[in-house]
């Protein structure tokens, strides 16, 4: 059973915004990177952002930088990921994911590196 639960997904219109939850079951969330990654039709996953576990510090892609913005509740081991300005590139399921011994660079995101998933939600961006 994952540790990890997204929601917050849905219709959203161009220019327009959402906010994705994602909820940690495990652990302490502090001890934890959670990343954000997002799947669009026939394409690859893609790493999205990441909060890194102690510091806080947090990575973004260059196609969502200044748009998406990457935050956490360590109390409710809740870590959000909200999405403005969005564009129909952005389409996709959107993963959490997270694992205990990375740490996140601006280097990108790899999938592989990440030891627990959730589920996804499907954020679709159409007029």
């Amino acid at each position: 059973q994952s540790q990890l639960a997204e929601s917050g997904g849905g219709l959203a219109q161009p220019g327009g915004s959402l906010r994705l939850s994602c909820k940690w079951s495990g652990s302490d969330l502090n001890y934890h990177a959670i990343g954000w990654f997002r799947q669009g039709p026939g394409k690859e996953r893609e790493g999205v952002s990441c909060i890194n576990r102690s510091d806080g510090s947090t990575t973004y892609a260059d196609s969502v930088k200044d748009r998406f913005t990457i935050s956490r509740d360590i109390a409710k081991k809740t870590v959000y990921l909200q999405l403005r300005a969005l564009k129909p590139e952005d389409t996709g399921v959107y993963f959490c994911a997270g694992d205990p011994m990375l740490y996140c660079s601006d280097s990108g995101l790899d999938p592989g590196d990440f030891s627990s998933w959730g589920q996804g939600t499907q954020v679709t961006v159409s007029s």
